[in-house]
């Protein structure tokens, strides 16, 4: 992962700078939303994401061309651990360019900065840029972790049948795919008892779940309270709710799972469950279906890095694969013995920045 590459000569006229929170808050939204699409909440984000980080000081790195800002790119604390140790994780985020200056020099040059201003507070920076980034990614020494592939579940057919057929025709068959997938799932999944409740924010139960002595095959971030109070309930850009599972409502968790509504469909962005990393069991997602259901939704996205065992358990409950993104990560001093460079990271949507 720690490939050295030739470093070009810098490009005339272009130089960095580490921003200042307070003093280049208004300039660095100004960029965000002539930049990243949907102008809305860029306040909220820039207050949230780099001035109330309860894991330690984001670093954001800003590029100029003469005296003009063009750029600028940042990266934030994650806790992870691995192997009962903690790392100091980087996620990098918010990577904004002006048009005319998306060239290969300046872009090398504002990672090549960010970088080095990481060296010492990270051990690691990891992110998920799109493909066509990929070969800067690579000339910048990091190596793929894995793809955050999209799964989805269908609950209720008519409304992905109205696409192609007329409504009088659409809503009967997909009446009886209903009705024919959820007597199919009751024949083959053994009767649960485990409970589920919906909950408005963390719950204390979920520290014990996470402090669970379970093996971690790669770094993996921290899922506790402290994390998902600020991932999920302080984010000012989301609406999150927790479905919690245990063998009754005051027993300790089996599962949880970080949800958000998107239309009609169940967003899950984070879980963790008494399996951990490698497994999900077939009774946990037959109770999340269920709930998802019971809640009036036509659909469950999942979006996910993981083993095949993990990706198997829940494609063998129905959830069929989507798009995907890769992910990439890089280690600043050495990458530590052990590691395995063809096994994927277990990794949500809340290892994001939104």
């Amino acid at each position: 992962m720690n490939a050295v590459a030739a470093r070009p000569a810098e490009p005339r006229g272009y130089w960095t700078r580490l921003a200042d929170p307070e003093r280049d808050r208004a300039a660095v939204i100004a960029l965000w939303q002539r930049n990243l699409g949907d102008a809305s909440h860029r306040a909220e984000k820039f207050d949230w994401f780099y001035r109330s980080c309860p894991f330690g000081t984001p670093l954001l790195m800003l590029l100029y061309h003469d005296d003009a800002l063009i750029g600028c790119s940042g990266v934030a604390p994650r806790r992870m651990r691995w192997r009962g140790n903690a790392v100091r994780a980087g996620l990098l985020a918010d990577i904004a360019v002006d048009a005319s200056h998306r060239t290969l020099g300046p872009a090398l040059m504002l990672q090549q900065a960010l970088i080095a201003a990481a060296a010492g507070q990270f051990d690691l920076l990891y992110g998920f840029p799109n493909r066509k980034s990929l070969p800067v990614a690579t000339r910048l020494g990091y190596a793929n972790i894995g793809e955050l592939t999209r799964h989805s579940y269908v609950l209720r057919h008519t409304t992905y049948l109205r696409r192609y057929l007329p409504r009088w025709l659409a809503t009967p068959i997909g009446a009886v795919l209903d009705h024919t997938r959820m007597a199919v799932r009751a024949c083959r999944q053994p009767r649960s008892n485990t409970v589920a409740t919906w909950s408005e924010g963390v719950d204390p139960r979920m520290d014990a779940l996470w402090q669970r002595p379970l093996p971690d095959a790669e770094p993996i971030g921290v899922r506790d309270t402290t994390t998902n109070r600020w991932r999920f309930d302080d984010c000012p850009l989301n609406h999150t709710r927790y479905l919690l599972l245990a063998d009754h409502p005051e027993a300790p968790l089996r599962a949880w799972f970080a949800c958000q509504v998107h239309g009609t469909v169940l967003r899950i962005c984070s879980y963790w469950s008494d399996r951990g990393s490698t497994h999900v069991d077939a009774s946990l997602v037959a109770t999340l279906i269920h709930a998802a259901r019971s809640s009036g939704h036509t659909s469950i996205s999942f979006a996910f890095s993981g083993c095949e065992a993990l990706a198997g358990s829940w494609q063998s409950a129905g959830f069929v694969a989507r798009e995907s993104q890769p992910a990439i990560a890089k280690w600043l001093d050495h990458e530590p013995a052990g590691t395995n460079p063809d096994r994927p990271w277990f990794l949500t949507e809340a290892d994001e920045d939104e």
